[in-house]
């Protein structure tokens, strides 16, 4: 199995308060599609093929390529310098236990010509990361190529509903071009926030559900946090809709990458077993995993985790 996976790439600086004295403790991670690709090196078999596809800037390509050559199973023919800085993400904890982001340094959108040469694969993953990854053209070119192969793509929403804020903060804002990035994929990912805000019209679920699998899209999910996820699948022209529990492995620590990493996981089981329920599940068990921790060091040792949660409800 050979997957190609499309986003940007960010350093993650998670701003908290430091109890001990009274000041700030700053903890730093490699973020953005780094929760993709190490969630799917640690998922995937030896011999399968997980293909990044991002631009780094010129004095970090060395250490990111390095850091992925770590897995056997990740090709980094798809990584390209760029000019510029590293994508900085910057979270803000206040006491209270509200989040604050701001983006810095996003990078210019990952050109088509950098995707082509790597769409020969079993599964194409987009994780709009910063929402600044590709353009709608680009979208549009991907499907084109991809189409006569049958190819199934996940399409992961994420930070194409925010906006950026003078001050660099994101924003819920809704999108007006939202059936497009739709139209024609396989599944389709929103966390319930991002489906809330996504129209102009301000549709409830089910009008919003309503609305968008016509646009032949096989499966949407809706992610729901520690509540677990809404499954609503298209099988044989009839629409079926599956409320999978949360799990827990244990107290959350952090949420950061959540949502990459059930994206992930998801689209790895789908491909493996074509079974939506089965993804899904094995998608909220990974998310559950990743909220024990800061960063994705720990997603090592992934397989082991993942077997020892049991289910909140």
């Amino acid at each position: 199995m050979k997957i190609v996976v499309i986003g940007h790439f960010a350093r993650d600086i998670f701003h908290l308060s430091d109890d001990a004295s009274g000041g700030e403790k700053i903890i730093e991670s490699d973020g953005g599609i780094t929760y993709s690709i190490a969630t799917l090196a640690n998922l995937c078999l030896k011999d399968d093929k997980v293909v990044p596809v991002f631009g780094v800037a010129e004095d970090e390509y060395d250490r990111i390529v390095e850091r992925f050559q770590r897995y056997e199973n990740v090709e980094t023919k798809g990584l390209f310098k760029v000019k510029g800085g590293v994508n900085q993400v910057h979270y803000f904890h206040s006491p209270a236990g509200n989040r604050t982001v701001c983006s810095k340094q996003i990078a210019d959108t990952i050109p088509f010509s950098r995707i082509k040469p790597f769409l020969d694969v079993d599964g194409v993953l987009i994780n709009m990361a910063s929402g600044f990854d590709i353009t709608l053209e680009t979208l549009d070119y991907i499907r084109m190529q991809v189409r006569e192969q049958n190819t199934p793509v996940h399409f992961d929403y994420h930070s194409l509903t925010l906006g950026v804020d003078k001050e660099q903060s994101r924003f819920r804002r809704p999108l007006p071009d939202w059936r497009r990035w739709c139209f024609m994929i396989n599944s389709v990912q929103l966390s319930e926030e991002e489906a809330a805000g996504l129209t102009a019209e301000r549709y409830d679920e089910p009008t919003l559900i309503n609305q968008l699998m016509p646009l032949m899209v096989s499966a949407l999910l809706i992610t729901r946090g520690e509540r677990g996820v809404t499954l609503v699948r298209q099988e044989h022209k009839k629409i079926f809709r599956d409320e999978i529990p949360g799990v827990s492995a244990g107290q959350p620590v952090d949420t950061t990458g959540c949502g990459d990493v059930f994206g992930a996981a998801f689209f790895y089981e789908y491909l493996r077993t074509k079974d939506f329920l089965k993804a899904a599940a094995l998608a909220n068990r990974a998310a559950a995993v990743k909220s024990l921790f800061f960063g994705v060091e720990r997603l090592e040792t992934f397989r082991e985790q993942l077997s020892t949660e049991t289910p909140t409800g």
